[in-house]
């Protein structure tokens, strides 16, 4: 019978996995992976510096963007070191505190991520069914308190879920399936009951990105009824073309997101590159397409940024 270990022991090491059988070709594969990472850090950086720096994009949509921004920098910065580390130099070793820190910021990330694309339909409601009031309701300082919620709830509610994986103890093969640490594939290494573990998971799952999809949803439901009165053809162009950027990093950040919960809890059969596809495209599509989303379809966006671009360029002569 195996020995159980003591969960809260510095000596517990998972591995992680990068692409299942072809690890000849790590090396290779990690060119793309590096490509992607660039174009995630450097378009979310210059998005926000933009919107930083640029006076005319100091608006509630705008807000709401750099907080999208910031939370995919996040993200991609929470995985960067373990993925290419695998890649790189086949660094797999991680230890149980350090893997337990990596899932909280992955999953605090997520959540906010969420929750920031429900902020931002909530912005396109207000925009499109009573824009005289747009800047008396979504003020400074609203903003401001929609931010720290956004972050409360994401401690508050994966605090639990990461804590509790501390009672488990890790007695099975230590090989984790992905380049990351996930609270479903470390769970699925315990020899204890986990059903508590997997309550709290799927609660918090549903209550975040759950909840908000839902929101999304009917925000857009309002949206369009809103829409649909407006008597200009021409109007009801322009209103629409102002969601189109949003529902575009909807799909960009829920899609992944439910085809990896899926993979995950009714996907025990499919290839292990199936997991790892998916996994990997759930954590660096969101971050690398939202700057291109946002800077091909909002025109504000694209001048600004390449109005940041012209004056690097000519400082740089």
């Amino acid at each position: 019978m195996p020995t159980l270990q003591n969960t809260t022991s510095s000596s517990i090491i998972f591995l992680l996995t990068g692409v299942p059988g072809l690890e000849a070709f790590h090396t290779w594969i990690s060119i793309p992976f590096c490509f992607l990472y660039a174009t995630a850090l450097s378009g979310n950086s210059l998005i926000l510096f933009a919107i930083v720096t640029q006076p005319s994009l100091h608006e509630p949509m705008y807000y709401f963007l750099s907080m999208l921004s910031t939370t995919d920098l996040g993200l991609s910065i929470s995985t960067l070191v373990t993925m290419l580390g695998i890649f790189w130099f086949n660094k797999r070793e991680i230890g149980f505190n350090a893997c337990l820190s990596q899932m909280f910021f992955i999953q605090l990330f997520t959540v906010m991520e969420s929750s920031v694309l429900l902020a931002m339909a909530f912005d396109r409601f207000v925009a499109i069914s009573n824009p005289l009031r747009y800047a008396s309701v979504l003020t400074d300082l609203k903003i401001a308190q929609i931010g720290v919620a956004i972050i409360t709830r994401g401690t508050v509610t994966l605090t639990p879920m990461v804590a509790l994986l501390k009672r488990l103890s890790y007695c099975r093969s230590h090989v984790l399936h992905h380049s990351y640490c996930f609270h479903p594939d470390v769970m699925k290494l315990s020899c204890t009951d986990t059903r508590i573990n997997s309550a709290v998971g799927l609660t918090a799952l549903i209550t975040t990105a759950g909840v908000d999809l839902m929101f999304i949803v009917l925000s857009y439901v309002l949206i369009i009824k809103t829409v649909l009165c407006i008597a200009s053809p021409g109007e009801r162009k322009k209103a629409f073309s102002t969601c189109i950027s949003h529902i575009g990093a909807v799909a960009v950040f829920y899609i992944p997101l439910i085809s990896l919960s899926f993979v995950h809890r009714f996907g025990k059969q499919a290839p292990p590159y199936v997991h790892t596809l998916i996994a990997n495209a759930y954590l660096l599509i969101p971050p690398v397409m939202n700057p291109i989303i946002y800077s091909v379809k909002t025109k504000q966006i694209r001048k600004a940024v390449l109005h940041v671009l012209h004056l690097s360029m000519t400082k740089a002569r």
